[in-house]
């Protein structure tokens, strides 16, 4: 078996099946991926960049250092990936109208990271770099952010987060007037929305 590395530059792969296989070596630039299944699948060591990904399934894929510039995910199925062992100095994202549930992104750098849409419950983002990230109608539900730099990041659309203001740095992020319950939720305040 050989560790040469397949490149791919501007190719569009159409509903392939990855599920379970191993993906090795392989670098990609500027490709397309419509409707791809990486279920569980070993992306160990490849490098996406300029890569776009349209409804694919990434549920508990492995990207063990795989590298990921500029890449954008739309309408894809993400659920259990640890992006903590992605390759650091290839590491940026957009996510519009994704499932990302159960996802880690513990002590990453997310900084102006875009999740449109999306839909993030019971991800970590302890200890993460956040600032100025983007959290446009996006679903937080039980989300774990401690100790997270959230500095000018935009939850005014955002949804059923509870973020503790004395544990993580919030300054200057963006937020509605309606939301002030997820940041006091730990005092059990009863808000009355309605004087």
């Amino acid at each position: 078996m050989t560790n040469e590395t397949i490149y791919h530059e501007k190719k569009v792969f159409t509903s392939v099946d990855y599920e379970e296989k191993i993906l090795r070596n392989r670098d990609f630039n500027k490709c397309e991926f419509y409707e791809c299944n990486f279920t569980k699948s070993d992306l160990q060591t490849n490098s996406f960049e300029d890569c776009s990904f349209d409804n694919c399934n990434f549920t508990m894929t492995s990207i063990y250092d795989a590298g990921f510039r500029n890449a954008s995910f739309k309408n894809c199925k993400i659920l259990g990936v640890d992006f903590t062992r992605c390759n650091k100095f290839m590491f940026s994202f957009s996510f519009d109208n994704c499932i990302m549930d159960y996802c880690t992104f513990y002590g990453t750098k997310l900084k102006k990271t875009k999740f449109l849409k999306c839909s993030l419950k019971e991800v970590d983002f302890s200890e993460a770099d956040l600032t100025a990230a983007l959290f446009t109608e996006t679903d937080l539900t039980g989300a774990t952010f401690s100790n997270t730099l959230l500095e000018k990041a935009d939850f005014r659309s955002a949804t059923n987060f509870s973020i503790d203001p004395e544990f993580n740095n919030l300054k200057k992020a963006k937020f509605s007037a309606f939301q002030l319950e997820g940041l006091l939720l730990k005092y059990q305040l009863d808000i009355d929305y309605e004087n």
